[in-house]
């Protein structure tokens, strides 16, 4: 008889070894590209969760499956068919820039792969997609924030300058003109450039003569700092405002020190963390990379990935796809890296924005803004 206990003993321990599984997540980040720098912080902040918390808490453990899309929409699609197909994913993080992520959420929609962008700000991105989600903020919102700060500081006319080959900077653009306007602000021209360009010198020259209170430029920051540089060498002297397309030391290195003064709408910042969560995850940051600065992509991929986690740890079945979108989208109230995050039935995050300034080459926190 002892015998016997002792041998359904060790077979219950062997099922209880045996059970704990590994459990693929994708990511698709432009981790090489003219976008990379951007990709690669976020994907740290997927890294660094997952460090922290490597296993669910039934014990499966989560491997991180990262494919890299260049930054183009094409090689998107191949890494999003193939982290489904091939390496079997539940979900998928990224990918990063709206176009690109629009794109991976039409290809996991089909399969009912959830996905969960970090910031990946359009705001039609998830409409009439079930398996799509995001822990940013809209341009809508992001817009507004843009909107009121300029109303607040007097400002009664803008000149837009817009990215025509970009969803992000068409959307945005978009949503600051209808909250400007509302608000009694005159856009006195929306100008067109193109990614890529580099000669903004007839573009500056336009603004010169409009003569606008305030420039908004929904731009990368390529584009952005050029602009700002060769508006300093015509002496144009306007009050500069992008949205997070600029939230990064690049940005700095790149305007010097024509873009000092430069606000910008951003998701987080590390000098001001919303709980201990974030400061916990702040010191985390530090001890493994050895700088103090964390960059608010960061923080939002560590969010992508805790999210996720949490969805997963409420499903009975932590690798049921259809149960993991179903946890996320009821995300209430989560204490995040970049603060409390909300997520409703459509897959929209209601979240907080900070306002930051170019300060002697560095960016300086200026305030937060609730929804």
């Amino acid at each position: 008889m002892k015998k016997i206990i002792s041998l359904a003993v060790a077979s219950t321990l062997t099922c209880g070894i045996t059970f704990a599984k590994e459990i693929k997540v994708g990511a698709v980040m432009p981790m090489s590209g003219p976008i990379a720098q951007y990709g690669q912080v976020c994907y740290l902040g997927l890294e660094l969760a997952n460090k922290l918390q490597p296993t669910l808490k039934n014990g499966d453990t989560i491997k991180i499956v990262l494919a890299d899309n260049k930054g183009d929409k094409v090689e998107t699609a191949t890494a999003t068919t193939r982290l489904i197909s091939s390496d079997n994913v539940v979900a998928i993080l990224g990918a990063l820039t709206s176009t690109n992520t629009a794109q991976t959420i039409a290809i996991a929609e089909k399969k009912k792969v959830p996905v969960i962008a970090s910031v990946a700000t359009n705001d039609k991105l998830t409409a009439k997609r079930e398996y799509a989600n995001r822990v940013c903020f809209t341009d809508s919102f992001q817009g507004e924030v843009v909107a009121n700060y300029a109303i607040s500081q007097g400002y009664k006319t803008a000149v837009v300058v817009v990215d025509q080959a970009q969803v992000y900077s068409l959307g945005l653009a978009k949503a600051f003109e209808h909250a400007f306007k509302a608000k009694g602000g005159k856009i006195l021209e929306k100008i067109k450039v193109t990614s890529g360009d580099k000669d903004f010198k007839a573009v500056v020259s336009q603004i010169k003569q409009l003569n606008p209170d305030f420039m908004f430029l929904p731009l990368y920051h390529p584009e952005a700092s050029m602009i700002a540089r060769q508006s300093k060498q015509l002496g144009v002297n306007k009050p500069m405002f992008s949205g997070d397309g600029v939230a990064n030391q690049t940005f700095i290195d790149l305007g010097g020190d024509a873009v000092e003064g430069y606000m910008f709408t951003d998701f987080f910042d590390y000098t001001n963390p919303p709980s201990k969560t974030s400061a916990d995850f702040v010191a985390f940051h530090e001890k493994e990379t050895g700088k103090k600065e964390v960059n608010s992509f960061t923080a939002l991929g560590a969010d992508t990935y805790n999210i996720l986690i949490d969805a997963m740890n409420r499903c009975e079945d932590p690798t049921d796809s259809v149960c993991i979108n179903q946890k996320i989208k009821e995300t209430k109230n989560f204490d995040g890296v970049s603060g409390m995050i909300s997520i409703d039935k459509e897959g929209n995050s209601t979240r907080s924005a900070v306002i930051k300034e170019v300060k002697d080459g560095k960016m300086v926190y200026k305030a937060t803004v609730n929804p």
